[in-house]
């Protein structure tokens, strides 16, 4: 007689894979409305859809959401899901789908806001690199936290500043701002809980702190994208006194 022994179905990242998809129906999306793949933004109805100066000073806060789900092009969107696939299954492997879900938010968020206080003017942004870049913070503060040789991820970390900074139509206030909102949730999540003193420390209050230092954090990045859309193009906004 023989049995079968059941195995354990190997684990999947399914938030990753969630975001990927989403992604590319807003691809599909974009370019069925504007009629062409390389041209997917030409139509009105995705532009409304992307973060730059019209659609703030019209109060459209959702495109601080949205445009992170656009791309330009078939390229830019295969560059970023490729990235977010290796990325985003390495972080949401080691911190949860619910942690993970969190960074990838509030990096999004992150990234938004930044562009929106200090480089919206003449400009249209799009693209899930600002999240992406917040997955790189995340795991370069997983990292440090356990103790392990940051070199390579370094390299990764300046090749991508450096290409930021040189080739023409990245968004590097995007991709910076997203960092350090990545960077900062996970440090939230990681580093805050050792606060608590040994003798207290539980699961439980380890999670409770994690998630409220999270939520703070979320609140921060979350209440710069308000003002700025509630300000927006008040001329005390570039005043310095």
């Amino acid at each position: 007689m023989t049995t079968t022994v059941p195995t354990r179905r190997s684990w999947q990242p399914a938030v990753t894979y969630g975001l990927i998809a989403v992604n590319l129906i807003a691809f599909a999306f974009s370019a069925k409305a504007s009629g062409s793949i390389q041209g997917n933004m030409a139509a009105l109805d995705v532009q409304n859809l992307a973060l730059s100066e019209r659609n703030t000073a019209n109060g459209w806060w959702w495109t601080a959401v949205t445009s992170g789900f656009l791309h330009f092009g078939l390229i830019h969107l295969l560059v970023n899901m490729y990235s977010l696939y290796i990325l985003g299954s390495s972080v949401e492997q080691f911190l949860g789908r619910a942690r993970y879900g969190a960074i990838y938010a509030v990096a999004l968020l992150g990234g938004s806001a930044s562009v929106l206080w200090f480089g919206l003017e003449n400009t249209i942004t799009v693209g899930a690199s600002g999240a992406i870049f917040g997955l790189l913070g995340a795991e370069l503060v997983l990292v440090l936290r356990m103790k392990m040789n940051p070199t390579s991820l370094l390299i990764v970390i300046g090749a991508n500043v450096f290409m930021s900074i040189t080739v023409p139509g990245i968004s590097l206030l995007g991709h910076l701002g997203g960092f350090v909102a990545g960077a900062a949730v996970a440090a939230a999540m990681v580093y805050v809980p050792e606060l608590i003193p040994q003798e207290q420390r539980t699961r439980k209050k380890i999670e409770s702190v994690g998630w409220a230092c999270t939520a703070l954090v979320a609140a921060v990045v979350i209440a710069l994208v308000a003002v700025r859309f509630a300000t927006y193009p008040d001329p005390q906004v570039y005043r310095y006194r």
